[in-house]
């Protein structure tokens, strides 16, 4: 059984070397979920590099509205929020940011974690983490944009089998992987270092900054996938990327495909 690792604002930051990431951070018990919780903050004018980090949350979600598994004392979960200047066709590409940080952290703990489009950040093809992008337009201006992230550190995958029922197969924990329990505090501390350093980059060479480093981590790009959702279900082989971030698929009969939020499921 794993103790209780509590995680600490001052803990936090004094690992921190970011400028803006960070420079207020606000941290809960348990909460519906640490998005909604910034969403509040971000509409009442909080400056961008604000985080909100919780201990669990009771109405964590990922992509499609699915309920993210987020147990106390645990885990990390955290958002921030950005105020960057895009386009709204430039947000999707801009939240890969946040899979990458969170990669990058990953790999601090001697493990190779690769991504599958859009968010997931995996290890040996178990789930290890994901990520979720929440936007708001002033007219037709990107306001803000919310990073949110969930990521398993120290959950035991026999509880993530028991909560998630058959796909808690395919979910893992960074402890799990390693074999050893994962410092929390030290770990949120490094995923907002290198976030803010993917928003630079991003701020210094543009998207395709963000598009290379991607490319890097990338699982899916070459492989033979089933897509489920908009017209129905059909297989094909990944292409890559488009400039927008969106998923490029070529079917079995020739004809490419350009997705935005199906499912996709690996076939080799």
């Amino acid at each position: 059984m794993i103790a209780v690792d509590l995680l600490t604002i001052e803990g936090v930051r004094r690992r921190l070397t970011t400028s803006t990431v960070g420079r207020q951070i606000y941290l809960f018990g348990e909460v519906d979920s640490t998005n909604a919780r910034l969403r509040v903050l971000a509409r009442a004018g909080a400056r961008e590099g604000t985080v909100v980090l919780a201990e669990g949350q009771t109405a964590g979600r990922g992509r499609r509205g699915q309920e993210w598994y987020s147990p106390s004392g645990v885990n990390l979960y955290a958002s921030v929020l950005f105020r960057p200047r895009l386009t709204p066709r430039e947000v999707a590409l801009f939240s890969f940011i946040a899979s990458l940080a969170v990669a990058d952290a990953v790999k601090e703990h001697g493990v190779r974690p690769g991504i599958k489009w859009p968010n997931d950040v995996v290890v040996d093809g178990r789930k290890l983490a994901g990520t979720l992008v929440e936007s708001a337009m002033r007219g037709a201006e990107v306001e803000y944009v919310i990073l949110g992230v969930g990521v398993n550190l120290n959950v035991d995958p026999a509880a993530l089998r028991a909560a998630l029922g058959p796909a808690g197969a395919f979910a893992t924990s960074l402890g799990a992987v390693t074999g050893r329990e994962i410092d929390r505090t030290a770990f949120a501390a490094s995923y907002l270092n290198h976030l803010e350093a993917w928003a630079l980059a991003w701020q210094r060479g543009g998207a395709e900054a963000v598009r290379a480093g991607w490319a890097d981590r990338d699982i899916l790009t070459g492989r033979r996938v089933e897509v489920r959702g908009g017209a129905g279900a059909y297989e094909g082989r990944v292409l890559g990327l488009d400039a927008v971030g969106e998923l490029v698929v070529q079917d079995s009969g020739g004809q490419r495909h350009t997705l935005t939020s199906e499912e996709v499921r690996t076939l080799d």
